[in-house]
């Protein structure tokens, strides 16, 4: 991809992560969105020019002679915009910018006024800025010649002007970098709350299996929605803050330059692009090394979050100079890609420190000989070198921001990438659950009909062409050796993965409830702990407590009568202890239906028997994997794989088990 290509590449994708956020993307385009961008630039030019006019009348009609000592030239020059083709034309522009944003009125819902506005005031302030600068060049000027002509008087009157500017810049100055973040966290907000819900929504987080190091296209999706997310909409409103501050410093200062030498400027021009050609051509290795650091080192620091969450069972192995290998190897990845970043980065810094240096000598060789000609005041010097330096300023932005622009392509990529990754799938998941809500509307049992399951990413076929009905209070116990497909068959049913041939048809989910060998516990109290995923509120405290006595968990209530309790629940409770807990969550739940992967591993037999009873009781229909042989008891029918996609179905009373199960 050549650099025209990449850079259109990258703009793609830079307009789909922010276009959304301003202006909704499902019945709009992108040139709809480059329009509302340039009718609010000529609304706030409109705006700046009204309010400017409203300034120096207001100032002439009241405070006349203030007007006259401290905004000298500011009235002539007002004037002379609105006698000109300029003022009438700022203001057609300005007409039309309005029109266009009520044309687009209704697209800008829910909440979207809000950062346009901001953005507006945020320009108007640049401007304003940008205004000021422009007459302190002036001041300078004047200064340098009253100096030079010993002039006292009018030096301190110069000085006074000065201080005037100063004065009325420090507060929006201050405002400006108020708005600025302020913007920048609504948008990550808004930003962040997108991508988890679309993240959260019809599966994604699992169907893009984060942990699998093998797949390079998205890692880290923690950290893409929190880092990522705050850098971009971060660096996003200060990169165009920036640019936009530094096409109306090139347009004012390249005015003033080029009254005082037209040489001048024309080698500005040239000095500027040449060098900004070369940065460009030798910082694009950049861009890949700072998109390696971001992965790498989330890569490292996730490594550091699973030893803490493992923290345990590490200790019971002693399995501490392992863990200490791979995280080292983790660090050495970051390490050695940012040692290489770093010589890159003091390349660029040597190049850029170049371009500063030698563009300190260009004013002085050119504004000399007209000085030395008598052809300019000495006030030129001070003014030419402000307005250079400006100018200059502006034009080199790429070659000054070189590093930070790189880092900023690379997380628009980590970020654009996840988020079209993330919708794709929930296009592809919402299909296929929107199908499989069509089949479980009038499925009164779970059947499986010639099924053949392969994992996905992965051509082992496990078991083929099998068929089977679990109708509402039957209980069917798969069984066979490690690794034949048990647990894979529980995906299979609960619709987590779908038939590689066949179909599925399942009761809603609202009547399924999956129960793994470990179960999870969520980050909250009790009370959300037990309901899960129900609605807390659903179930008063009697009910639970009920509930939990049910399960043999009476000395978890004596332990903790406050459900509002919050605890670190995993490492609190036993296997054991979990597993009870899960079954009483069952009972909360009261699903139809009910898939177990060995739910009472770690229990005893009594209690095992005592919690199938539980559910024999609610007349649920349960598919189970165990190994136990006192689990036969409690199932009609006995489903055994081999792994090889060969499968038996038994009944229960007439199975032995064997000591390959």
């Amino acid at each position: 991809m050549n650099p025209l290509q990449a850079f259109r590449s990258q703009l793609g994708k830079l307009r789909r992560l922010a276009q959304p956020y301003f202006l909704p993307v499902e019945d709009t385009s992108g040139w709809q969105f480059l329009l509302l961008i340039v009718a609010l630039l000529t609304v706030v030019v409109g705006s700046t020019l009204l309010l400017l006019t409203a300034v120096v009348a207001a100032s002439g009609a009241l405070i006349p002679e203030l007007q006259a000592r401290f905004l000298p030239g500011v009235p002539q020059q007002v004037s002379a915009i609105w006698a000109s083709p300029a003022g009438p034309v700022v203001m057609v522009l300005f007409v039309a910018g309005l029109i266009c944003f009520g044309a687009l009125r209704s697209k800008l819902r829910q909440g979207r006024w809000l950062p346009w506005l901001l953005m507006g005031v945020i320009t108007l302030l640049i401007l304003v800025i940008n205004g000021i600068n422009v007459g302190i060049s002036y001041i300078a000027r004047n200064v340098d010649n009253t100096l030079v002509a010993y002039k006292a008087d009018e030096f301190w009157q110069v000085v006074a002007i000065y201080a005037f500017c100063l004065v009325l810049a420090l507060p929006i100055r201050a405002l400006q970098s108020y708005l600025i973040p302020k913007l920048g966290l609504l948008w990550r907000e808004w930003l962040s709350g997108r991508l988890l819900n679309r993240y959260l929504k019809n599966r994604a987080y699992y169907v893009l299996n984060p942990n699998d190091e093998t797949a390079e296209e998205i890692d880290n999706p923690d950290q893409r929605i929190s880092q990522d997310t705050a850098s971009f909409t971060g660096t996003s409103l200060s990169v165009t803050v920036e640019i936009v501050s530094a096409l109306l410093t090139f347009v004012s200062f390249i005015v003033v330059l080029w009254t005082i030498s037209t040489k001048l400027a024309l080698w500005l021009l040239v000095y500027s692009v040449g060098g900004t050609a070369v940065i460009v051509f030798a910082s694009r290795k950049l861009v890949a090394l700072n998109y390696d650091q971001l992965r790498l080192e989330a890569d490292f620091r996730y490594g550091l979050v699973h030893i803490r969450d493992n923290a345990e069972s590490i200790a019971f192995y002693r399995g501490e100079q392992q863990e200490s290998r791979e995280a080292v190897r983790r660090l050495d990845g970051a390490i050695r890609n940012y040692d290489k970043l770093i010589v890159w980065e003091a390349l660029i810094s040597v190049i850029q420190r170049s371009y500063d240096y030698f563009s300190r000598f260009l004013p002085w060789l050119v504004i000399a000989p007209i000085y030395f000609a008598k052809e300019v005041d000495f006030g030129v010097f001070g003014q030419a070198s402000i307005a250079f330096s400006q100018v200059l300023f502006s034009v080199s932005y790429i070659v000054n921001n070189i590093d930070r622009l790189a880092a900023f392509s690379a997380s628009i990529s980590r970020l654009e990438g996840f988020q079209g990754k993330v919708e794709a799938i929930n296009r592809s998941e919402a299909q296929r659950e929107l199908l499989a809500e069509e089949s479980s509307r009038q499925a009164q049992s779970l059947l499986v009909r010639h099924v053949d399951l392969v994992p996905p990413g992965s051509d082992r076929r496990l078991i083929h062409d099998l068929s089977l009905e679990v109708a509402p209070s039957q209980r069917v116990l798969v069984v066979g050796p490690s690794g034949c497909g048990k647990t894979s068959f529980l995906r299979l049913v609960s619709g987590l993965w779908p038939p590689s041939a066949g179909e599925v048809e399942r009761p809603p989910l609202s009547e399924l409830l999956f129960i793994p060998q470990k179960p999870y516990m969520i980050l909250g109290s009790l009370r959300e702990q037990l309901c899960y995923p129900q609605d807390p509120q659903r179930f008063s405290d009697e009910h639970l407590r009920s509930v939990l006595e049910e399960v043999r968990l009476g000395a978890l209530v004596q332990r903790y009568p406050d459900f509002e309790i919050k605890q670190d629940w995993p490492r609190l409770l036993s296997l054991g202890e979990q597993q009870r807990l899960a079954f009483a969550r069952l009972l909360l739940n009261s699903p139809r239906f009910v898939v177990l992967d060995e739910a009472t591993s770690a229990l005893d037999v009594s209690t095992e028997q005592h919690l199938y009873e539980l559910l024999a009781q609610r007349e649920m229909a349960f598919v189970s994997v165990g190994h136990r042989p006192t689990l036969k008891s409690f199932h009609n029918l006995v489903l055994e794989l081999d792994g090889q996609g060969g499968w038996k179905l038994i009944p229960a009373a007439s199975y032995t088990f064997n000591s390959g199960v």
